[in-house]
């Protein structure tokens, strides 16, 4: 009995192939397919592509020629010597049980007046007090550009009638027309003003960004005498407070260390107010004083186009590609 018998055989001398590079070679295959079918894809539709991308650009040089110019002016300012640091600590040393007794703290401790000035041109108060001096509310909550050739505010009617000086603000309880402090404090704080100080050299920035340059300049000057004035106010009210108790406790004492130490005290105090009364860089004094810039800060016009056509050409990349495949399945 003859059984045939059908063998796979490959001729002699053909060199087998092991399963795996078999495999790869075929894998590798389909992804040249796969890439030369969606460049394809993506060549059949360019000009799917070039219009959503043109779009995008141009829909992006439009935001970016509408959007206001912003400038910005800022400041270099250094610490002031401190007034009174020296002579505190020296009595401190010297008579700091004895005060003590008297209910006086002479210690060193007290907080670096720059670090306190930098603090209060951020603090509620102070911003509130700055923008009701000088009559900002208007020009920080209603305007919405600068117009160069009178070098004038622009200011939106819809939210400010300049005419009748009323608020026409279209908003919701518990907000009024009228901007309260707290909306005023809040966009001066993140749109308006920037204070920084370098931890090494201990200097400070004090910067304004706005419509217009003129004002820009203007609040930065404004800025560094009103934190001046007014760390000038509080030490002249502190020291003469300080003043009127050590001379009380001065006639109440008839111990001679103890009247030693008040009248070293007031000395000290008296210093405070003299130098107040004549440094007028009290406590931020002006090394580099705020110029009016020519050139905006903001917004940053080519960087938007540049993002504007990057997303449209992403986003119609992805669009052609899925309406290929979607539509070959």
């Amino acid at each position: 009995m003859t059984t045939d018998k059908t063998e796979n055989t490959l001729p002699v001398g053909t060199p087998m192939q092991p399963v795996y590079l078999v495999q790869a070679n075929n894998r590798k295959t389909d992804d040249e397919i796969d890439l030369r079918e969606l460049w394809n894809a993506l060549w059949q539709g360019k000009v799917t592509i070039i219009a959503i991308t043109s779009v995008f650009a141009i829909a992006a040089v439009i935001i970016a020629l509408m959007l206001p110019n912003i400038y910005r002016s800022e400041a270099l300012l250094a610490p002031a010597e401190e007034s009174q640091g020296g002579g505190l600590s020296a009595l401190a040393g010297q008579f700091g049980g004895l005060a003590s007794i008297a209910g006086i703290n002479l210690s060193d401790g007290a907080t670096d007046p720059t670090v306190v000035a930098i603090e209060t041109l951020k603090s509620r108060r102070f911003v509130k007090t700055f923008i009701d001096k000088h009559k900002l509310l208007v020009p920080l909550m209603a305007s919405d550009g600068w117009n160069e050739s009178d070098n004038t505010l622009t200011i939106d009617d819809d939210i400010y009638n300049s005419d009748t000086q009323e608020w026409g603000r279209d908003v919701s309880p518990p907000l009024q027309a009228k901007p309260s402090d707290m909306e005023a404090y809040e966009v001066f704080m993140e749109n308006i003003l920037s204070v920084s100080q370098d931890k090494k050299s201990s200097l400070v920035r004090i910067g304004v960004e706005f419509y217009s340059p003129t004002l820009a300049k203007q609040w930065v000057d404004w800025l560094v005498t009103d934190i001046n004035d007014y760390m000038r106010a509080k030490d002249l009210t502190s020291a003469n407070r300080t003043i009127d108790y050590l001379t009380k406790q001065l006639n109440s004492t008839s111990i001679a260390d103890m009247q030693t130490i008040f009248y070293q005290l007031i000395e000290e105090q008296t210093k405070t107010i003299m130098l107040a009364n004549v440094r007028q860089d009290y406590v931020l004094e002006v090394i580099d004083p705020a110029v009016v810039p020519e050139e905006e800060a903001k917004p940053h016009r080519i960087l938007i186009i540049v993002i504007g056509a990057l997303l449209g050409a992403t986003l119609s990349i992805a669009a052609v590609t899925i309406f290929h495949y979607k539509h070959k399945l």
